[in-house]
């Protein structure tokens, strides 16, 4: 069963964190996210949850890692200046593991940059959002149902993984209007992932004291299990410590618990690559050009396909691999000055693509990436 309905990418975020239980969203107004919490305002208080606009951006994040220390499920979205603010306690959510959504609509930066425009300038800044040593969970939507789609999956992730999840939409997509097609709630709540309770006594409660490869087990507050949330590093009970091997160990769990996991995380798009001989990689609204691109030179005989990853971070290295190495005319597409190309020169070995990048503000259209295909 499925739902159709007339939506922008911003408004149906809004709408998935609603359908996934969200009972909280802290934030601040920005372009161009702002939408996501102006529809959150007033259905947020209809389902008996809040939405709270803070005196700035690093209050909005304070506010929402506050309500996911309760138990709540939780949001925050804003745009690259705003992620910079966050970054600092964004660091608090990776270390002390509190499961957060946070949504990004990228515009163009640096700084102020273009906040009317298109970019996809923030993709660094995903995997790396806060200072020390973090493994990111970043998703990118591609089309207008996936930005309903791709934020419930990510509060499925938060609570899988115990830690922020973001979710990168640009100006295009989350600004885009359009008929879409998103699954039934009975569909949403039946595959929600919540995240895991310990159920002994009180007193054999470690929230930290976990496998090397597994998240904490935070139960919800107020129930009279006992622990500590700190930014500093700390041993199984949450209290600080400076011993050298727990320290270790924290951090090394940490990044294996999503390492160890990828198969949970990994999705991608291989769009009519089956017989190409060209392969564009491209994704969020990029990826929309590209298959208009990919179908009118089709019509002309020119076998081309794309491979789209809409888990950004922890990348596709396998499969990225195997398709670079696969293909000799590969076109990067990308809203910035080539952020993920060195992701893939980084798992394929390989120097030599064809690039067509732009960080002016305006989205790269079906003609320019047919040019630079034929130039091919």
């Amino acid at each position: 069963m499925s739902r159709e309905l007339i939506s922008t990418g911003n408004e149906l975020a809004a709408l998935a964190a609603i359908d996934s239980n969200c009972q909280f969203f802290g934030g601040y107004p920005i372009t161009p996210s702002s939408e996501i919490m102006h529809v959150l305002s007033s259905k947020l208080p209809a389902i008996g949850g809040a939405c709270m606009q803070m005196e700035d951006e690093i209050a909005g994040i304070c506010s929402a890692l506050g309500a996911a220390m309760s138990g709540k499920r939780a949001m925050t979205a804003t745009s690259g200046p705003g992620i910079s603010l966050k970054a600092e306690n964004l660091g608090l959510g990776y270390i002390a593991e509190v499961p957060l959504v946070v949504v990004n609509v990228m515009r163009g930066g640096p700084s102020t940059g273009l906040p009317t425009r298109v970019s996809q300038g923030d993709i660094l800044q995903a995997k790396n959002p806060t200072h020390g040593d973090v493994k990111s969970i970043t998703l990118m939507p591609g089309n207008l149902e996936e930005c309903y789609t791709e934020v419930v999956r990510a509060f499925n992730l938060a609570d899988r993984f115990m830690q922020p999840v973001f979710v990168l939409l640009d100006e295009t997509i989350g600004h885009m209007a359009g008929k879409v097609s998103i699954p039934d709630l009975d569909e949403v709540i039946k595959n929600k992932i919540d995240r895991k309770r310990f159920d002994g006594e009180k007193k054999d409660y470690l929230p930290y004291g976990v496998k090397d490869d597994e998240a904490a087990i935070l139960n919800p507050m107020f129930e009279g299990y006992r622990y500590h949330f700190t930014g500093l590093h700390h041993g199984p009970t949450g209290h600080p410590t400076e011993d050298a091997v727990v320290c270790e160990n924290l951090m090394k769990r940490l990044f294996k618990k999503v390492e160890a996991h990828t198969d949970e995380l990994e999705s991608n798009e291989e769009f009519m690559l089956d017989d190409a001989e060209i392969m564009i990689i491209a994704y969020g609204s990029v990826s929309l050009g590209a298959k208009e691109a990919i179908r009118r030179l089709r019509n002309e005989g020119v076998k081309i396909g794309m491979f789209r990853p809409k888990t950004l971070w922890p990348s596709p290295e396998k499969r990225l691999n195997e398709l670079v190495n696969k293909f000799d005319k590969i076109l990067v597409a990308e809203l910035n000055m080539g952020q993920y190309l060195g992701e893939i020169e980084r798992v394929s070995g390989k120097k030599e693509f064809t690039t067509l990048l732009k960080a002016n503000g305006r989205p790269i259209s079906p003609l320019e990436i047919i040019e630079k295909v034929k130039g091919m």
